[in-house]
């Protein structure tokens, strides 16, 4: 992959909106426990960089995905990890499916909107008793006229109570099999009887939701791809999502965190960073971060040359997230008893109330406890080797 003068204008823009625009007020949003998302993705879009890679007769700027992949790794830099996960719902996972399968109309209506950071969307796929089973989906969309009406709920919604928009998975068809009888809805999160429920995690942060539909009307032409054929776009909207996003960009900078608090841990022999036994176990994640990064190299190479991912983006999404689970331990590892002191009151703009022991080992453990997770979203870690088994090794 080569990069040019225009690769590395990109990387000068993306790195001075991090430096200018997120990362001076991410202790500000981390008291407050959200961010400004709407504010952020507007000017996002006034800069273009909600649609690097999109079609520029929707505002994007039409580019490769060598591109996306300057992106990404400016965006790894960003210290709030909610503002990346929120940017990779909206560019690698809702306006690639509308790019690809919606309408002319759809396009006009939505992606042109979430290019320029008008629209935040969020993603409906999960069920409370389907867990990674895509097909055994249970909302049910029935058509009534021009609509469908949408009745069900969907649970593990990223940020759904911040966005405005929402791609939803539905069941149109109980005939055949599961999958043939499933379709992708986009919708508005203001419709009449869409009930939003924040759900609290470990790391006390209201990140997911579960959403209620109770005779939701959605009109059919809102409909992404072919009515009961909505396991076709499901497949490509989570290959992108697996394979869309870089971790390695990310896992670099916790890495280089870890180091710089490791110089300020010390033992009975110096700073943390003269233990053998630590910087054996620092190098070995380096490292395997190092490998990782080949291999999303190789997934934007393939999507830059008009390719899908496919099982590459099982592989990088295993990899990706079970070393930014190793990397969270390490950094507990690092802070030791330091880690264990849970005082979110610390955290909550106007308490003042008194941090115990170094401010930086606040938010290691919130950190570690939300990534308990990400070996399980997307598709469990489980499915994607099963997908490997099936596509690459032929079982």
């Amino acid at each position: 992959m080569q990069f040019t003068q225009e690769h590395e204008e990109l990387r000068r823009t993306v790195r001075n909106f991090v430096d200018k625009e997120l990362n001076p007020h991410v202790r500000e949003w981390e008291d407050a426990g959200r961010f400004p998302i709407h504010e952020v993705f507007k000017k996002m879009g006034d800069l273009g960089l909600l649609g690097v890679t999109k079609p520029e007769e929707f505002g994007g700027m039409g580019l490769d995905y060598s591109y996306g992949m300057v992106m990404s790794e400016e965006m790894g830099r960003v210290h709030c990890g909610g503002v990346p996960l929120a940017v990779g719902v909206q560019t690698d996972m809702a306006t690639p499916a509308i790019a690809r399968f919606g309408s002319d109309e759809l396009r006009r209506n939505y992606l042109a909107p979430a290019i320029a950071g008008d629209m935040v969307a969020s993603i409906a796929v999960s069920e409370p008793h389907a867990g990674s089973d895509v097909a055994a989906v249970k909302t049910t969309a029935v058509k009534d006229g021009d609509d469908y009406v949408i009745n069900g709920t969907k649970i593990w919604t990223t940020y759904a109570h911040y966005a405005n928009k929402m791609f939803a998975l539905v069941r149109t068809n109980r005939d055949g099999k599961p999958q043939q009888g499933i379709t992708f809805l986009l919708l508005d999160m203001d419709l009449p009887g869409i009930t939003i429920e924040p759900i609290v995690g470990l790391d006390e942060v209201s990140e997911q939701c579960q959403v209620f539909f109770d005779n939701v009307r959605v009109p059919q032409k809102n409909r992404v791809g072919a009515e009961n054929d909505g396991w076709t776009v499901a497949k490509y909207l989570l290959t992108f999502e697996r394979g869309g996003q870089e971790y390695a960009p990310g896992l670099n900078v916790m890495l280089e965190k870890i180091r710089l608090m490791a110089e300020k841990q010390q033992t009975a022999f110096g700073p943390l960073t003269q233990d053998p036994v630590w910087q054996h176990k620092f190098a070995a994640l380096e490292a395997d971060v190092l490998a990782l990064e080949f291999t999303e190299m190789r997934i934007k190479s393939a999507l830059s040359a008009g390719k899908d991912p496919g099982a590459l983006s099982s592989m990088s999404k295993i990899l990706g997230t079970e070393l930014l689970q190793n990397v969270t331990e390490l950094r507990i590892e690092t802070l030791g008893s330091q880690s264990v002191i849970w005082q979110p009151q610390a955290l909550v703009p106007g308490q003042e109330q008194p941090v115990i022991g170094p401010e930086y080992a606040l938010t290691p453990m919130p950190h570690y406890l939300n990534s308990r997770a990400c070996s399980i979203y997307g598709g469990s870690n489980e499915v994607q080797r099963g997908i490997i088994a099936k596509a690459v090794l032929g079982l």
